[in-house]
């Protein structure tokens, strides 16, 4: 089998309406999906990248700035102030992971980290990518890339190698009608604006408003883990098998956990008949903890390198 693939039925926790991610300019993703030959209207209630972070989100203690229990064991790299212990950010809370600025251009023991990941990772000019070898050191730093996904784009990083996502997922909403409503913005002291005085510019005044949410037959999350990707970058078995798991720990994890997407969009699982061939957390959990312990040949002892971090100046052009 060279994928896993999971789906879940969803449907909002409080009343029938639900808000969708938005983006600039576009406002919210719809589409027609073509179903046994009829158009069906569709909408994105959730995108791919979007999923990632919460799947990535799973795993994290915002609270702690630490990586959740049941992962620990994990490498990962902690990013802070240079000069102090102040926690900044991490390769799992980064947008580009390993790859991210404040990774990227901090220090490790003095040395740029730029540096130090070109070494480790064996980028070298005139030099084909040996991607095995490359997969095992982004594992040794921060497993978590192979799942998710990591690109060195700097060209400074010799042939910029790149590591797709191996875990895909995405929210739709299928057969959709819209929801208007409103509402009124009141101001129980200013009742009116004359015309001197600071008015919505400034937040004062009583403002009516529109919102456009909707309703669906069906909304659904599907999940993809691309196992052949992960076995193709030739690490010890424990360690592709503790990629795998920790992917499913992730989905578990997310639908178990629940799906407060935003305000208006709190969703819940509503038949699990589509995904009843993924284990429980708690098998994942004990699977995650005996593998682990086996992969201490490419996660060492699993602590966080710790790189210190210094504001950068803007680049001049010219």
């Amino acid at each position: 089998m060279t994928r896993l693939v999971y789906e879940a039925e969803l449907t909002p926790i409080i009343g029938s309406i639900f808000q969708p991610t938005g983006f600039p300019d576009i406002g919210t993703a719809t589409f027609t999906r073509y179903q046994d030959g009829d158009k069906v209207p569709s909408l994105l209630v959730e995108s791919v990248q979007s999923m990632a972070n919460r799947l990535e989100g799973t795993a994290w203690d915002d609270a702690a700035n630490a990586p959740v229990a049941e992962v620990a064991g994990l490498p990962w790299v902690r990013v802070v102030r240079a000069g102090s212990d102040e926690f900044l950010t991490s390769s799992r809370l980064e947008a580009h992971r390993l790859a991210s600025a404040f990774v990227r251009d901090s220090t490790l023991d003095g040395r740029p980290v730029f540096e130090v990941m070109t070494e480790r990772l064996g980028l070298a000019k005139d030099t084909p990518l040996n991607r095995p070898a490359i997969a095992r050191a982004v594992a040794a730093l921060d497993p978590f890339c192979l799942i998710h996904g990591v690109f060195f784009a700097k060209k400074e990083w010799w042939g910029q190698p790149r590591f797709e996502r191996a875990v895909s997922a995405v929210i739709e909403a299928h057969d959709v009608q819209r929801a208007v409503s409103g509402g009124r913005k009141s101001d129980r002291v200013r009742h009116q604006i004359d015309e001197d005085a600071a008015g919505a510019a400034e937040g004062y005044g009583s403002i009516p408003f529109h919102r456009i949410e909707w309703t669906a037959k069906d909304i659904l999350a599907s999940f993809v883990i691309d196992t052949e990707l992960l076995r193709s970058y030739g690490l010890p078995q424990p360690v592709t098998e503790t990629l795998e798991t920790l992917a499913q720990w992730e989905i578990r994890t997310l639908l178990d956990g629940g799906l407060r997407l935003r305000t208006a969009c709190d969703l819940k699982v509503t038949d699990d008949r589509r995904h009843h061939d993924l284990p429980s957390a708690t098998e994942l959990h004990e699977r995650l903890g005996e593998l682990i312990p086996q992969c201490g040949e490419v996660f060492g002892d699993g602590e966080p390198l710790t790189v210190e971090w210094t504001a950068q100046k803007k680049t001049k052009k010219g």
